[in-house]
């Protein structure tokens, strides 16, 4: 009687960890607000001021895509990959991001206001013209990147033309 209770046991608990979860991302939905696209590829793809608010993107890749003029305030995007990626004038207030990776992608007057980027990579990446207000930089690089004209995280200091790595 022990043994089929403990395989009935080992049976429901693999079958919870394992099967199909109604909650689990679906890559083929359509964008959209609050739309669960963690662990999805979107690479290469034109995605032009579409509406993810809220959007789950953890650990998604956007490697080449052009999501210029998207609204992504609110999105769960950890390590998030937007490599090479077209997001002028993309709009992440509140968006977190942390270990997310920008390098190269070009993010000119682009809004980060209030959003959470610790850890995140800008490596090589243009932001010139583009707006940190209250974001959380702990850890995030900018090695490389063009910071010419950003609102820095005060709200106050804009960083001079030619800040190259750093806000001058």
């Amino acid at each position: 009687m022990k043994l089929v209770t403990v395989w009935l046991w080992l049976l429901a608990s693999f079958l919870l960890v394992f099967a199909p979860s109604s909650a689990q991302a679906d890559c083929a939905d359509a964008p959209g607000p609050g739309v669960d696209w963690k662990r999805c590829s979107f690479n290469g793809f034109e995605l032009q001021g579409v509406d993810l608010s809220g959007a789950v993107l953890r650990d998604a890749s956007f490697l080449r895509a052009d999501l210029s003029g998207a609204i992504l305030n609110d999105i769960q995007g950890f390590k998030a990959k937007f490599v090479n990626a077209r997001l002028v004038g993309a709009i992440f207030e509140g968006a977190r991001l942390p270990q997310a990776d920008f390098t190269k992608a070009q993010l000119e007057g682009a809004r980060f206001a209030g959003a959470d980027l610790r850890g995140a990579r800008f490596n090589q990446a243009d932001l010139r013209g583009a707006d940190l207000t209250g974001a959380q930089l702990r850890g995030t690089i900018f090695q490389q990147a063009d910071l010419s004209g950003v609102t820095w995280i005060d709200g106050e200091r804009v960083c001079a033309e030619g800040s190259i790595g750093r806000c001058n």
